[in-house]
């Protein structure tokens, strides 16, 4: 395991259209998004929850600093997008933590999208009203 490895880990999260960038280094389980505090950034404890649960899975806590630059999407969005990457990056520094992420679903992408508008139509499933005459 390289827990006495003092450079930073690099991972790429994705869901909806948000995107985060994480970094994971070995520290004292401070978390930092967009240069705020966790828990200023994601105020509620579903989202708070999402960002400690791959964390949480392999008994890293308190192991892991964790840095990342988040953009895109809502909050929820991008509280997923934090999970995946968090995920990654902890799969990266060790691979046995594979099995645990994997059983916590937390190294699945969500490849729920939203659908394209359609030309022609009001929306990518509305369509206009039709008027015979």
């Amino acid at each position: 395991m390289a827990a006495a490895d003092t450079s930073w880990t690099w991972a790429t999260g994705r869901r909806k259209s948000a995107v985060a960038r994480v970094r994971l280094k070995a520290g004292t389980g401070e978390i930092e998004i967009n240069k705020k505090p966790f828990k200023v950034y994601f105020p509620t404890i579903d989202m708070q929850n999402a960002v400690l649960g791959p964390m949480r899975s392999v008994e890293g806590e308190a192991k892991w600093d964790v840095k990342v630059n988040v953009g895109g999407g809502g909050p929820l969005g991008q509280a997923g997008a934090v999970r995946l990457g968090i995920a990654r990056a902890l799969k990266k520094v060790d691979e046995t933590v594979d099995q645990a992420l994997r059983e916590g679903g937390f190294l699945t992408r969500d490849p729920r999208m939203k659908e394209r508008k359609k030309p022609g139509q009001k929306g990518a499933r509305g369509k206009f009203q039709f008027s015979k005459r």
